[in-house]
């Protein structure tokens, strides 16, 4: 079972590469961020005509989650639980139907944008740390239930500083500010796996390059695109990759896909 997950930076900017990929690389489960269209919008006969199902929680212009399997699924929430007020479209889960050999299995997926939070100085840091909370309470009530569980997506954070390129230059960003890592280790510490990290605990393995200053040819990226995995999910990871491809295209976005495969 490949799981992927995908900031693709505006998906009817970037439909062509995307279908390529899907048709290339052909993951169980895509989950994709910063789809930037409504659901009117989504390009659903497109992905459709490729075998997969879809669902998408768009906004015009900004943000935006969808999901993507090969096999039926329900979703079963649509934005993050704790604020009725926030209307910001950063979180899509549903339950997918795994076939296992004469019988089928349930998979739980979670396609998550969250916020960025820069500047730190502006709104945008505390709203980004609120948000956190609301995923770690929704992250715990969820491994309540007992079940295989992928929380994956970009998460803006950048965990420690072997996952970015020049940790001083990004000392001060909201993506690395020790409250910041501290709320993902909060989530971390309720029981999750971050699936990369157990497989590639080396560092400096990135899946977000800056479209300025040739950060892609010299490498200055970050990882900050994640796959945290519920235990029934981590018992079962065999692999964990990113896929740099999507990423030296032609018009790319900023991120490029990163993969684990379970063994359901």
């Amino acid at each position: 079972m490949k799981i992927a997950t995908f900031n693709v930076n505006s998906l009817r900017a970037r439909l062509a590469n995307v279908l390529d990929w899907l048709r290339d690389e052909k993951p169980d489960v895509a989950l994709l961020q910063e789809i930037k269209c409504s659901d009117a919008e989504f390009p659903r006969l497109e992905i459709e005509a490729l075998g997969y199902h879809a669902q998408a929680h768009g906004q015009k212009s900004y943000n935006g989650v969808a999901i993507l399997s090969l096999t039926p699924f329900t979703v079963t929430q649509r934005g993050l639980p704790g604020a009725d007020t926030d209307e910001q479209a950063r979180y899509l889960e549903a339950v997918v139907d795994v076939p296992d050999g004469k019988r089928w299995q349930k998979l739980r997926v979670a396609s998550i944008y969250l916020p960025n939070g820069n500047p730190v100085d502006s709104e945008k840091y505390p709203y980004k740390l609120a948000w956190m909370e609301r995923l770690r309470r929704h992250a715990a009530d969820l491994l309540t239930l007992e079940e295989p569980t992928v929380l994956a997506g970009d998460y803006n954070v950048i965990p420690t500083d072997k996952d970015v390129y020049d940790p001083v230059a990004w000392a001060g960003d909201a993506l690395a500010l020790p409250q910041t890592r501290a709320k993902f280790r909060e989530i971390l510490n309720l029981g999750y796996t971050e699936a990369f990290n157990l497989l590639h605990p080396e560092g400096h393995r990135y899946t977000f390059w800056d479209y300025q200053a040739g950060a892609w040819s010299r490498d200055h990226g970050l990882r900050i695109d994640h796959l945290l995995l519920s235990p029934q999910a981590a018992d079962c990871l065999e692999a964990c990759e990113i896929d740099k491809k999507p990423r030296a295209k032609e018009k790319p976005s900023d991120h490029t896909p990163i993969w684990c495969e379970l063994k359901m």
